[in-house]
């Protein structure tokens, strides 16, 4: 125990840095939009690492490394349906999303959004859409607390309630605090942590193996004598499931909102370079990281009784044999700041969906700023005490559910959004029975279609995307004053890539 005091001790220091961040935030905000957006004010470097520190959990320092770790490079499909995804969604919806929503009656929320894209005067998508968010990101966040109470519980040898209860306020207390713009600059701080820890380790794990190129040949084949092979033991079906995660970045709440609170449109490119370059260095470290531990716990077989057990401590366990034990504290940290900063981004989600979609606009319609930044500080820990109940029981049914979760955001909200940004002919009973019908499709495949392979997000995507052409088309024609918008949107967007190009 006494070895993990200089991780202890960083773990402190590390939050309350954030919570102090969150402190510094709560001065700068004076509004409801500065709760929930920022205020739209987020340079290139923030959306960026904002968004992808958002995006990516403990899965990419805990669960991708330990994939890789047990079957080799074959389990890599993901990291790069995930890149391919990743590159398309900053380049054909973030600029469109963040104009959209501006001329869209300054929507500060997806169901805002469609709300006066669609002309939802009885404001039947709002709530479908805002009750789908509520229903999965509730479930989310309960698997980000049990993520991070695993950490602690692991490191510290704390009980699991204890544990839960530590990481939960940990994160609560600047969510609650300081809002987006608390979430925003802490993600800056998270993501940097992160790709130093994902670049520094994989590289000591190879040095720590001498005679590099020659022994980790060896190594590997007597440990794994297939996992150099990206195509072993994998079908037609598995590599396409693998890639298909790409197409849930298109309907991920808590990335979309990074893209809507930057500063400018003329912002994305730029942030677009930055985010792309985080994530394709982060993906390739945790991989890396993975992959040579093969070879590393093969020559040091003594030291592997830990990861054979649980092969998604792999990163926790080369981090704490192969670095002093202040700066393993330090890495080990980024695999707080990885929960920390998907889990914030999606409780203030939620906590904005309640409080602008359901509290304003149904129940206080003129309520003051000041009222509504309190309303969404409730919301963000009535929501957190949701999830804390929920993660009460880590082996719960309902944390079964996060595994298709991205899936079921990603074809319900994915073609509603993209078709929103590129067709003006989208009527609203389309997006209404795209967005029931991708959340119903993935959630019916999961449990019934379950034995073919096939990723729950292909054929729901696909059947949204259908359900809005089709139910569009026959509808009657929308409005003149939702196609003038779309227009005037449209309008917006090529007006200012035609500034930058020029």
């Amino acid at each position: 125990m006494s070895q993990l005091n200089p991780t202890l001790i960083t773990f402190i220091f590390y939050i309350v840095a954030m919570i102090g961040i969150g402190l510094y935030a709560y001065k700068a905000t004076t509004d409801f939009s500065d709760y929930i957006l920022g205020g739209r004010s987020l340079g290139s470097v923030v959306t960026a690492l904002s968004a992808g520190a958002s995006d990516m959990s403990g899965w990419l320092l805990m669960g991708l490394p330990g994939a890789i770790y047990l079957a080799g490079l074959s389990e890599a499909w993901i990291a790069i349906g995930l890149i391919i995804g990743a590159w398309l969604n900053w380049l054909l919806v973030a600029g469109r999303l963040r104009v959209h929503t501006e001329v869209q009656n300054n929507a500060l929320t997806l169901p805002d959004y469609f709300t006066s894209r669609f002309g939802d005067r009885k404001k039947i998508l709002r709530v479908s859409s805002a009750l789908v968010i509520l229903v999965f990101f509730a479930i989310y966040c309960a698997s980000g607390m049990v993520a991070g109470a695993r950490l602690f519980e692991s490191l510290f040898g704390w009980s699991y309630t204890t544990a839960l209860w530590i990481g939960a306020i940990a994160t609560i207390s600047y969510v609650c605090i300081g809002g987006f713009l608390a979430i925003s600059w802490t993600d800056t701080f998270q993501a940097g942590l992160m790709i130093f820890a994902l670049l520094i380790t994989p590289i000591m794990t190879y040095l720590a193996l001498g005679d590099h190129s020659q022994q980790i040949g060896l190594l590997l084949e007597t440990a794994r004598p297939h996992a150099t092979q990206m195509l072993s033991g994998l079908s037609f079906i598995a590599i396409l499931s693998s890639l298909a995660w790409g197409l849930g970045y298109f309907g991920q709440p808590h990335i979309l909102v990074c893209f809507m609170a930057a500063d400018s449109v003329k912002t994305i490119p730029a942030a677009r370079k930055i985010g792309m370059s985080w994530m394709i260095l982060c993906l390739g470290g945790a991989v890396g990281a993975g992959f040579i531990a093969i070879a590393y716990f093969q020559q040091f077989p003594e030291l592997a009784t830990v990861v054979n057990q649980n092969p998604e401590t792999v990163f926790m366990e080369l981090t704490k044999i192969l670095f002093n034990p202040w700066i393993a504290g330090i890495i080990l940290a980024a695999i707080l700041a990885a929960v920390m900063s998907t889990l914030s981004c999606q409780l203030l989600v939620c906590s904005s969906t309640l409080t602008e979609d359901l509290y304003k606009a149904f129940l206080r319609k003129n309520a003051s700023q000041k009222e509504l930044v309190w309303v969404g500080r409730f919301m963000v820990l009535l929501i957190a005490m949701l999830a804390i109940w929920l993660a009460s029981n880590p082996s719960s049914k309902v944390l079964g559910l996060v595994a298709y979760a991205w899936a079921g955001f990603g074809a319900a909200f994915g073609p509603l959004i993209i078709l929103s940004l590129f067709w003006k002919r989208m009527t609203l009973k389309g997006a209404i029975a795209g967005m029931l019908v991708g959340a119903m499709t993935v959630i019916v495949w999961k449990n019934v279609m379950a034995d073919t392979g096939l990723y729950e997000i292909i054929p729901g995507f696909i059947l949204a995307s259908l359900s809005i052409v089709i139910v569009s088309l026959l509808d009657r024609t929308p409005s003149t004053e939702v196609i003038e918008r779309f227009e005037q949107s449209d309008a917006e967007y090529k007006k200012a890539m035609q500034e930058m190009n020029s």
